[in-house]
């Protein structure tokens, strides 16, 4: 085609597509939030509103009227209200006839009605598109911007529909998720009941750890004093009492972390596969490991914050202040004794102890998503296992520095019961040793064969007898 033959348009002819009218029922938090979220992303809203001329602010550049009007305008209709005011929506089936509804509500505690709120929706209004869907999104995140990769979920009944909410989730920059028809919607609005689903686990187990260890050492470090040398040492329940448990739980819960993942390679090796099921138990612990990670972090963080309280105690003030004064009343200073093992151990002791728990920061920063989506699979395994065993080596070593010089002392034993510590070094001792285990080549060899798809197998009787 020749250039004279081309035929320009001037700009004010060129046509701009109107954006989506996008329509909310429902002026409170929520529906003022998605209002905001939807206008910038580029819709259009209206709200539908049971006083038009008085719901008070809402987000500029939307427009707000009858609830009648609002239905009749847009295709795509968000349900914001809660469900006892479902009732408003019968009067409008002639209006809803043919629209998509997105029920976004939630209840106040599980088994609160005796259906889902979308099939009570839907029954409502049976010529409509019923999905429900977004319910999880709070209005704080929604008015925040705090949507990107964030993952919802939608059930419905009619496929249109859902691609149709999927489209416009997805230009809010969710990652959506289809759990099917609209029976799941019972399951999609328990979701925001839970409460820490997989901390649970995690935070039951360190509080029963720590009340165990609390009242152990309570017995053997003050009522033992008061029952067998008559001293009133209450006064350590605060703070030293403290001090012991915080460390013991913190290890014990670093140990519960790696000892899963050696009883799934034995289990492997016993059963010669990688595709037989882990048993329910070992699967929900395997699960719920990087948050017994975190909580170890925190027992090992009130650890180190009150090793360096210790100083300004009371107790310890006043044991210092009265070595001093009767060092001047009789004239008389202690000699310091320079012995090299007590001075090795000690320095040890506290070296072990602070590499430990830098390496336990390093664990945890790399088990944040904004850290570990940068590193490549390999990085992130080898930090969350190498570097992890080599944490729980460092801190079980700390522990047994800690007494070395006292396992076979009598006085040690109060009541015949072992100090806590020792009873600490249990759990990640049968870690390391089981690790130990995996790491010998033969066997190591074998488990790694079986991860690849290796399977072991049977003997030929027993196939025999299978085929019988």
């Amino acid at each position: 085609m020749k250039p004279e033959n081309v035929v320009l348009q001037p700009l004010d002819a060129v046509v701009v597509p109107e954006p989506d009218l996008m329509c909310i029922f429902g002026t409170g938090d929520l529906g003022r939030s998605l209002g905001l979220r939807l206008l910038q992303s580029g819709y259009r809203v209206v709200y539908g509103s049971r006083r038009p001329h008085s719901c008070g602010a809402l987000p500029s550049g939307a427009q707000v009227m009858t609830h009648a009007a609002a239905a009749r305008s847009a295709s795509l209709i968000f349900i914001c209200v809660h469900r006892e005011h479902y009732e408003f929506l019968e009067t409008l089936q002639s209006k809803l006839e043919g629209k998509v509804l997105v029920d976004l509500s939630n209840n106040l505690k599980k088994g609160l009605y005796p259906e889902a709120n979308a099939a009570y929706l839907q029954r409502l209004v049976p010529q409509a598109a019923v999905v429900k869907g977004l319910n999880t999104l709070s209005a704080w995140a929604l008015q925040n911007g705090l949507l990107a990769g964030k993952q919802v979920y939608l059930c419905g009944d009619d496929a249109g529909a859902k691609r149709v909410v999927a489209e416009m989730a997805t230009k809010l920059g969710l990652t959506v998720l289809d759990k099917g028809s609209l029976s799941a919607a019972r399951e999609l609005e328990d979701f925001p009941l839970r409460l820490f689903p997989e901390w649970r686990l995690p935070l039951c187990v360190a509080v029963g750890l720590s009340a165990f260890f609390f009242f152990y050492l309570l017995i053997r470090d003050v009522i033992y004093a008061y029952v067998e040398n008559d001293k009133e040492t209450s006064y350590r329940i605060m703070v030293s009492l403290a001090n012991k448990v915080f460390p013991i739980v913190s290890l014990v819960m670093l140990s519960l972390c790696y000892l899963p993942g050696a009883i799934a390679g034995f289990l492997q090796l016993y059963r010669g596969t990688k595709y037989s099921r882990f048993p329910n138990w070992l699967d929900r612990w395997m699960l719920c490991r990087k948050q017994m990670g975190l909580v170890a972090l925190g027992f090992a963080f009130l650890h180190a914050i009150y090793t360096f309280v210790i100083p300004i105690r009371y107790a310890v003030r006043h044991k210092l202040i009265s070595t001093v004064v009767d060092e001047m009343k009789n004239n008389k200073t202690t000699p310091f004794y320079f012995d090299n093992t007590e001075a090795w151990g000690t320095d040890s002791f506290y070296a072990l102890g602070i590499l430990g728990f830098f390496l336990y920061v390093l664990l945890a920063l790399t088990s944040l998503p904004s850290v570990g989506g940068s590193l490549s699979w390999r990085e992130f395994s080898f930090i969350q296992s190498k570097l992890g065993h080599l944490t729980l080596f460092i801190c079980t070593a700390h522990g047994y520095i800690y007494g070395w010089n006292k396992f076979l002392r009598t006085s040690t034993y109060k009541w015949y019961t072992p100090p806590g510590y020792m009873l600490c070094l249990i759990m990640p001792s049968v870690a390391l040793v089981l690790k130990l285990l995996l790491l010998l080549p033969c066997v190591d060899r074998t488990l790694t064969r079986i991860r690849q798809g290796w399977e072991r197998s049977k003997p030929k009787d027993a196939i025999g007898v299978t085929n019988l």
